[in-house]
């Protein structure tokens, strides 16, 4: 039965089989109810709450001993809710509901179990495309705590052989911390203070030209500060036997023993999970790749990680005493590191800011427009973190480009929402062209685009250095093991290569005599492969794969074959 709760305040849980100090929690959960989804001890490579490049991690990675192929098992009673097939992402993935309110979900996986994969292949060929997402009714595919639902892989975007493992709150969707179940790694190890950061705010947005000062953990002067500022930190997690850099679960900052702001990784959202780019120092990461976690909340950040917040978060001295910030950081264990230092208003001190003023003033709280000779920027209400002292200017035309280049702000800022930007091409993208005409960054990395009355247009959720080239060229395809009269039969299998010097690969086809037959295919790995079916009859066959990108370029590759 689903564990119904109307208390919204703090709750404090002691773990006192451990004798670790509280952890601060919004609800109990089952512990024990929830079996370990793998058969050996546990080991996480990657847990809840760790800070990603574009979202908070939903889940524990659970390592597999570096090998694809160990069972997965249902951690309690329920159904098979859904099954899912990801062209990266998840790739292959179960959910099943629990009759206790909760969703356990499985990502990653090798290969699902002989009843699962007998409902995805059905799938894949009703609608002829490998991706599928097949919700099934409670009565489908019912489990026993223990089943086995199949393998675990390294499908999707998975960078090396792992599990995956989230559990969700079945009616909100909302992923959980798993370890708050007592499904555990072994961890006598506290968390890691690596660093701190005081930010001279003032009244000013922050942004890459925000004062830092990054303290040395062992200097014990007493730090001046006059006007608004901030604090952040630099912390990560490790656990007993193993050298990954994990996600902690708490983050508390205390003014003079006085909460200021708490953090919690007990719950996310899918929803504002990108703006994680909000809630760490974004422009010290992009410049440096080192993450700060801010105890302070930009305006318009809607991330709900925040359990505890004094206004914003920021400080403001109201005398010229010497104060103590204490911050407290604690893993899922209740293992615990803190760190303290001084500090006092000081009239006298002037941080070194240095003062922007941009092209146009927008506000995160209302649609902005910014149009130029070249350029049509829409920007909807609530995609900006903060108010942007937005900077535009014009570049020449790149070599490969059909305008010249448009400098929109700088990558250094981060967007919540996507934004319209259409660029007009000049005379030299010719009507023949203009199908194939695309938006880049001055990575040439594509954001999409048509053109359309005029302009190439499209939806980007970044700033940077945009151009107008083409796409003119089509998809590449590399047989690996199949050539003309090749005899196939004693071979299980067919692979290829596949990869798109721009837009990117938009589809797939595979067709064995005029007939689809279903495709497979690793986006990491560029791999592409198609298992005979067992029903191929003996003799000779003709084997077609079509592969177009997003510009509509076409590649095809035709090949007789013997089997």
């Amino acid at each position: 039965m689903k564990i119904f709760y109307t208390c919204i305040s703090l709750l404090f849980a002691v773990l006192t089989a451990m004798g670790q100090p509280a952890l601060i929690k919004t609800r109990e959960y089952p512990v024990g109810y929830f079996r370990n989804p793998l058969a050996i001890a546990p080991q996480a490579s990657g847990t809840f709450g760790e800070l990603r490049s574009t979202h908070f991690h939903a889940g524990d990675d659970y390592r597999t001993q570096q090998r694809v192929g160990l069972p997965i098992f249902a951690v309690a009673d329920g159904y098979v809710a859904r099954v899912r097939v990801q062209i990266g992402g998840g790739g292959n993935s179960v959910y099943i509901n629990h009759p206790n309110g909760f969703t356990s979900v499985y990502l990653h996986m090798h290969e699902f179990s002989p009843q699962l994969a007998a409902l995805v292949k059905a799938k894949q060929y009703e609608l002829e495309r490998f991706d599928v997402d097949i919700p099934l009714d409670s009565a489908a595919v019912l489990l026993k705590k223990g089943d086995r639902i199949g393998l675990a892989g390294n499908s999707g975007s998975s960078q090396g052989p792992h599990l995956h493992f989230e559990l969700r709150d079945t009616e909100t969707e909302a992923p959980l911390n798993p370890q708050l179940f007592g499904l555990r790694f072994p961890d006598n190890v506290p968390p890691t203070i690596r660093g701190i950061t005081l930010y001279d705010l003032e009244d000013e947005p922050f942004g890459e030209y925000t004062p830092r000062r990054h303290l040395s953990l062992t200097d014990k002067q007493t730090l001046r500060v006059n006007g608004r500022f901030g604090i952040g930190i630099n912390t990560t997690d490790r656990h007993d036997g193993t050298t990954f850099n994990n996600g902690v679960y708490s983050i508390e900052l205390f003014l003079d023993n006085k909460p200021i702001s708490t953090v919690l990784f007990e719950e996310l959202s899918f929803a504002t999970s990108r703006a994680i780019h909000s809630y760490i120092d974004y422009p010290y990461y992009i410049l440096k790749r080192v993450r700060i976690q801010k105890g302070f909340k930009d305006p318009n950040n809607p991330i709900n990680i925040f359990h505890f917040l004094e206004g914003d978060g920021s400080i403001t001295l109201t005398d010229n005493l010497e104060h103590t910030l204490m911050y407290r950081v604690r893993d899922a264990q209740g293992n615990t590191s803190s760190h303290t230092l001084k500090v006092r208003n000081d009239p006298s001190y002037t941080p070194d800011r240095q003062r922007t003023t941009g092209t146009a003033m927008f506000r995160y709280d209302r649609e902005n427009r910014f149009t130029a000779d070249h350029i049509d920027l829409i920007m909807p209400a609530n995609a900006l973190y903060d108010h942007l002292h937005f900077k535009y200017h014009q570049g020449a035309r790149p070599k490969d480009g059909y305008s010249m280049v448009q400098h929109v702000h700088n990558r250094l800022v981060p967007l919540f929402e996507s934004y319209e930007l259409k660029i007009r091409p000049d005379s030299t993208l010719t009507d023949e062209l203009k199908p194939k005409a695309i938006i880049v960054d001055e990575r040439r990395n594509s954001h999409g685009g048509n053109f359309d009355d005029g302009w190439v247009r499209t939806k980007t959720r970044s700033f940077g250095s945009f151009y107008i080239t083409v796409d003119t060229i089509p998809p590449t395809i590399q047989p690996q093991n199949i050539s003309a009269g090749k005899d196939m039969g004693a071979i299980t299998r067919v692979n290829f290569k596949i990869s798109d010097n721009l837009s990117g690969i938009q589809s797939f086809r595979g067709f064995i005599d005029d007939q689809w037959v279903l495709m497979e295919y690793d986006s990491k790995s560029r791999s592409l492969w198609h298992v005979f079916e067992d029903s191929l009859p003996r003799g000779k066959h003709r084997f077609r794969l079509e592969v177009v990108d997003w510009k509509d370029n076409e590649q095809v590759y035709e090949v007789d074959f013997l089997k």
